[in-house]
C-alpha cells in the first residue's frame, strides 16, 4: 500500500518550485510571501505567530473548479465538514452552492448556523448516537447514510416515535483499496465503515420494509488524499452493480453518494484532477438516471490553509531549527509522518545556500517534527516561515496539549484579511475547571 510522502526524501522541490506549483501563492521582493493579495508578514506583524491563515478566494476558486468538472450530471457538491469546521470557512462553501457532509451532531449544527439549509446536508459515519438521529430528523436534513443493520434498526424506531419519514442510502464497504496511508483508508473489508458489499441488497430490500425508512439509494467513501481514478472506478464498478441488482429486483435507488477522498499535491507535483473524478462518475453512473454526490474535504480547503510560524532559536550547529509552531497546533506530520511545504515569509530568507536541516517544535514529544533532512536555505532566529497546504486537518485537530493556547486564525480575501479567531488566552484553557471541595 501507498504512504502519505515522509517527511522529507531525495526529491524535495526547493521553495521556488513549491510557490510555483500554488496560483494562490506569490513572492514579492519587498512585501515577501503573499496569499491572494495579501502578505503574510503583516498578518504576522499584527497577530504574532502562530498563527493560522486561510485564503477564501482560493476556496472559492477551487469550488467552481469542481463544480464546473461536474457540469452535465445530475450532480451536487456536499463539503466535508470535518476537514475544516470554522464557520467561516462553512459560510464560504454555503454561499458558493456547496451543501455539507457532517458526521456528528456539532457538525450538523456547525452547518446549519453557517447557513447550510438542512435540505443540504448529509449524515455520515459509524457510531451516530440516539440524540444525533433525532437532531437529524428534527431539521429535516437531505439523507442519512447508514452504517449498519444495527444503525438502520435505531432510525426505524427513532423516527417512527418522531412521526418522521428518514431518507437513507446504505453506505456499502466495497473492499477496494484506495491506495493511500492505512489511517486514511475507509473502502477496505477490515475497515469499520459501511455495510459489507455482499449484505447489502439484502439489508436494502430489508429497509423499504421498515415503518419511518425509506431507502434512497447507495453510499461509498473509500478513503481519503486519493490521487488515483483507479480505486474510485474500481468502487463505482461494484456500486453501479449493486444498483443494477437492486432495481432489477424491483427496489427504488434515486440516489448515490461517490464520497470524498480526492487528493491534494502536498510537494510540487499535481493533485486529483477533479475532470477525472468526473469522468469516472459519469463513465459508472451516467446512463442511470441517479442523482450524484460528491463529498470533497482536503481537496477544497487544504491548500487554502497556511500555518505561520516564527524561528525561536537554531541548534547543534543549525541542525535543528526550532519554530513556535508545534505538533498541537498541526499533527498531520506526527500522526501521519504527512511531508508539508516551508516557506520563509521574507523574500531574502527564501534564497542563498540551503543545508539539511529538522524543523521541530517545542514541545516535550521526539514527533514534534514538521521536517527532517529538508534542504532550505538558512533560517536565523526570528525568521519567519509558512507550513503549506495546512487548510485541512490544521486547526481542526489541534489541541491545547502543554497548555498551550490555540493560534489564532485570519481570513483572507482577495487583499482584504480580518481575524477570524482570536488568540485563546492563557486563563481561557482553564476558565471551566473547577476543583472539588472535597480536595483537603
Amino acid at each position: 500500500m501507498a504512504s502519505l510522502a515522509p517527511l522529507s526524501s531525495a526529491t524535495d522541490p526547493d521553495v521556488a518550485a513549491l510557490i510555483a506549483a500554488r496560483p494562490h501563492l506569490s513572492m514579492h521582493a519587498f512585501d515577501g510571501l503573499v496569499l491572494e493579495g495579501v502578505p503574510l508578514a503583516a498578518i504576522a506583524d499584527a497577530l504574532g505567530t502562530p498563527v493560522w491563515v486561510y485564503g477564501a478566494g482560493t476556496m472559492r476558486a477551487r469550488l467552481k473548479e469542481l463544480q464546473a468538472a461536474l457540469a452535465g450530471l445530475d450532480a451536487h457538491v456536499h463539503y466535508a465538514v470535518k476537514a475544516n469546521d470554522h464557520l467561516a470557512v462553512l459560510s464560504v462553501f454555503a454561499r458558493g452552492g456547496a451543501g455539507a457532509d457532517v458526521v456528528s451532531g456539532g457538525e450538523l449544527l456547525r452547518a446549519r448556523k453557517a447557513g447550510v439549509a438542512a435540505d443540504h446536508i448529509v449524515f455520515s459515519g459509524v457510531g451516530k448516537t440516539e440524540a444525533e438521529i433525532r437532531l437529524a430528523l428534527g431539521e429535516g436534513i437531505f439523507q442519512i447514510n447508514v452504517e449498519s443493520a444495527a444503525e438502520l434498526a435505531m432510525i426505524s424506531q427513532i423516527a417512527t416515535a418522531m412521526g418522521r419519514m428518514a431518507q437513507v442510502a446504505l453506505r456499502v464497504n466495497p473492499d477496494v483499496d484506495a491506495g493511500t496511508h492505512a489511517k486514511i483508508t475507509t473502502g477496505k473489508a477490515e475497515n469499520k465503515f459501511g455495510i459489507p458489499y455482499d449484505d447489502a441488497a439484502a439489508l436494502y430490500a430489508h429497509a423499504a420494509t421498515l415503518p419511518g425508512v425509506q431507502p434512497v439509494g447507495i453510499a461509498l467513501h473509500i478513503g481519503s488524499q486519493i490521487l488515483s481514478t483507479a480505486p474510485y472506478r474500481a468502487a463505482f464498478a461494484r456500486a453501479a452493480e449493486l444498483i443494477r441488482t437492486l432495481r432489477a429486483n424491483g427496489q427504488t435507488v434515486s440516489r448515490m453518494d461517490c464520497g470524498g477522498g480526492i487528493g491534494i499535491g502536498y510537494q510540487d507535483e499535481p493533485g486529483a484532477s477533479p475532470a477525472a473524478l468526473a469522468g469516472a462518475m459519469r463513465a459508472a453512473f451516467g446512463e442511470m438516471g441517479l442523482q450524484l454526490m460528491v463529498e470533497p474535504g482536503r481537496w477544497l480547503v487544504g491548500p487554502a490553509g497556511l500555518l505561520l510560524a516564527s524561528v525561536i532559536l537554531t541548534k547543534g550547529d543549525e541542525r535543528f531549527v526550532v519554530i513556535d509552531a508545534a505538533m498541537n497546533d498541526l499533527v498531520r506530520p506526527a500522526m501521519y509522518e504527512a511531508w508539508h511545504g516551508i516557506v520563509p515569509l521574507a523574500a531574502g530568507n527564501a534564497v542563498g545556500a540551503t543545508s539539511l536541516v529538522d524543523v521541530v517544535g517545542p514541545i516535550c514529544e521526539s514527533s514534534d517534527t514538521f521536517a527532517t533532512s529538508r534542504a532550505l536555505p538558512r533560517l536565523p532566529a526570528g525568521s519567519r516561515v509558512a507550513i503549506l497546504d495546512a487548510g485541512a486537518y490544521g486547526a481542526v485537530m489541534s489541541s491545547t496539549y502543554n497548555a498551550r493556547g490555540l493560534p489564532p486564525i485570519a481570513m483572507v480575501d482577495g487583499d482584504r484579511w480580518s481575524v477570524i479567531r482570536p488568540r485563546q488566552d492563557v486563563e481561557a484553557m482553564w476558565a471551566n475547571e473547577t476543583i472539588p471541595d472535597f480536595l483537603p
